[in-house]
């Protein structure tokens, strides 16, 4: 697409032309962001639709699986604080892969309060595929060479950081 048709690029210019030239680069780093989600998602969905899933099912069935591979259960606050989404969101995501047949809940023998979760042999299969898939269709090839991830990495991780995200320290690029 030619900088002439880049849409983003368009809007950056009217931004300009409107006097809001402070914020005309962050509304076109923002509305690339975005663009670059959806583009993403798209990708993802590929991937996940057929299987029945969302990505943040798959999430919530990713983060089950590393768990179960010592053995364990995990606690339903514990899946939103590490996947960082709200109490409603996880269980809204558990109660449709419980009904999918791929995780199951029991309230805790020593703390009736609390609500585990773990995989059924269904949801270790289906997360193994989808992980697949995604690895092979998505996250080998994102787009972008191996250093241009490192650095983009590096670049939300500062921005998370400035939202209040608690970030280490970027991993040493596997490649």
């Amino acid at each position: 697409m030619s900088a002439e048709r880049d849409p983003i690029r368009l809007a950056h210019q009217q931004w300009v032309r409107h006097g809001w030239k402070d914020a005309a680069d962050g509304m076109a780093m923002v509305t690339s962001l975005t663009r670059v989600n959806q583009l993403l998602s798209e990708r993802i969905d590929a991937v996940l639709r057929p299987l029945g899933l969302t990505f943040a099912r798959y999430e919530v069935l990713r983060l089950l699986a590393f768990v179960a591979e010592t053995g364990g259960e995990m606690a339903m606050a514990r899946l939103g604080s590490l996947l960082q989404v709200h109490p409603t969101s996880v269980t809204s995501a558990v109660e449709r892969l419980v009904r999918q047949g791929y995780v199951v809940r029991v309230r805790s023998e020593t703390d009736r309060r609390v609500v585990l979760t773990s995989l059924t042999e269904a949801g270790k299969a289906v997360v193994e595929e989808a992980t697949a898939g995604l690895n092979r269709e998505v996250f080998e090839r994102p787009g972008l060479s191996p250093a241009q991830v490192a650095q983009l990495t590096a670049l939300l991780a500062a921005l998370r950081a400035e939202a209040g995200d608690h970030v280490q320290p970027a991993p040493v690029p596997s490649r």
